[in-house]
């Protein structure tokens, strides 16, 4: 049975931006780093949530094969005030507005081009009958 969503994860072309648009300006903490016998990192996993991370692993992303990826969306506590942080960090998103699903959300990318939408439920979402 699936419990939850364990990770997404992504080949960006330098693990240094990506760990600074993710770390720095998202505000993710670093959950623990791969490293090569010499001591070279060369992925990290951020934690997103009590059960949840992102993955990511420095490489060339056009070799990546496969798979219709759209974006990552991550629920977030206020999509204005997080808009707001994330803007006075230097991090490009849209304007909040609310969805046909009646939550609220924002957009913007990583340095690779992912999109990443931000959600935040309200009591009319769609989704509200099925949070637990």
């Amino acid at each position: 049975m699936i419990r939850d969503l364990a990770h997404v994860c992504f080949t960006v072309r330098s693990l240094a931006k990506s760990v600074d648009f993710y770390c720095h300006r998202l505000g993710l903490p670093k959950a623990f780093e791969f490293k090569r016998p010499d001591g070279t990192v060369f992925g990290v996993y951020l934690k997103v949530g009590p059960r949840s991370f992102i993955e990511l692993f420095e490489g060339d992303p056009a070799a990546v094969t496969g798979g219709s990826y759209a974006h990552l969306c991550l629920e977030v506590d206020d999509v204005a005030r997080t808009v707001a942080e994330w803007r006075a960090r230097g991090v490009e998103v849209s304007d909040p507005a609310l969805g046909c699903d009646h939550s609220w959300q924002a957009w913007l990318a990583d340095p690779d081009g992912n999109r990443m939408e931000l959600h935040g439920y309200t009591s009319e979402s769609w989704q509200a009958p099925h949070l637990t």
